[in-house]
């Protein structure tokens, strides 16, 4: 009888210290770069790298640090893709173990607004990173970009799932609305990703760029768009959010119909007045 309940204990406290995603990825990582023969890639096929077989931590440290030319980051990323599609286990942890600390960054950030448990973001964010890294297309430029931007996308899918989820309350946890402020900002946003008014893309700049302390510059540099294209994009995404906020809770077909006419009316406003004086002046 006394056995039970202590096992049962023994059980919830190896739960409650199981390692957190990240965590397991790291120990991975520091395990495959230990030993006299670490996992490596040969440095001679890259301008700008040592001529010798470099260990993949010495050389995440050497691609975060800026010490080659972006050419050559692409041409390693490209690399270890390929292993890691083509060998499997060893060399897809690589891959995260190379990528840990963009993700890890990824984590911090959705962190602080996540109400769920910290082991389901990083378990998100990882399942993001190596979902790209099976689909990707190698030949463009920046692969590590494309596969941080997926992991990024995947927290943020989780994070305004999580906002947006109504909080359970005792007894039996039913369904309730969520606890005021009903305005947050974080709540609008998802709210208007859920009926179609913003993509999860606007939904984003528009939270970095505006709750947060990104500039739409920093923000065009880190996804490779020009910074007069993003602030474009944000004013035409906020023109629509704006009135998807004045006329209220709103179905998708209204959103995109409004969306659809002040895409129109600030796409030809100039055009439509000069159309119209000389029709007045015949009729005059």
């Amino acid at each position: 009888m006394a056995h039970g309940p202590r096992g049962s204990s023994a059980c919830a406290g190896q739960l409650a210290q199981a390692p957190l995603p990240l965590d397991t990825a790291a120990q991975c990582f520091a395990l495959l770069v230990a030993g006299p023969a670490p996992l490596s890639v040969d440095g001679r096929a890259f301008a700008g790298l040592p001529d010798r077989l470099i260990p993949l931590d010495e050389l995440r440290s050497r691609l975060m640090r800026g010490r080659c030319p972006p050419r050559t980051r692409d041409a390693v990323w490209r690399l270890l893709i390929e292993r890691a599609r083509a060998q499997g286990a060893a060399w897809t942890l690589a891959c995260a173990g190379m990528a840990l600390p963009a993700l890890a960054g990824i984590c911090r950030w959705a962190s602080a607004k996540f109400p769920g448990e910290s082991f389901d973001l990083q378990g998100e964010v990882l399942t993001g990173f190596l979902g790209a890294l099976a689909t990707i297309d190698v030949e463009r430029p920046r692969p590590h970009v494309r596969l941080r931007w997926a992991a990024y996308r995947r927290a943020l899918a989780a994070l305004y799932e999580a906002l947006d989820a109504p909080a359970p309350v005792a007894p039996g946890f039913r369904s309730a609305p969520p606890k005021p402020p009903w305005g947050h900002p974080d709540f609008v946003l998802a709210r208007a990703v859920r009926v179609g008014v913003l993509t999860r893309t606007e939904a984003d700049l528009i939270g970095r760029t505006r709750l947060e302390t990104d500039s739409v510059a920093g923000w065009a540099r880190t996804h490779a768009k020009p910074a007069a294209t993003v602030y474009q994009a944000r004013r035409r995404a906020e023109l629509r959010l704006r009135a998807y906020l004045t006329q209220g809770e709103q179905p998708a077909e209204r959103a995109v119909s409004a969306r659809t006419s002040i895409t129109r009316t600030a796409a030809r406003p100039r055009n439509r007045h000069r159309i119209s004086a000389p029709v007045s002046k015949r009729a005059a």
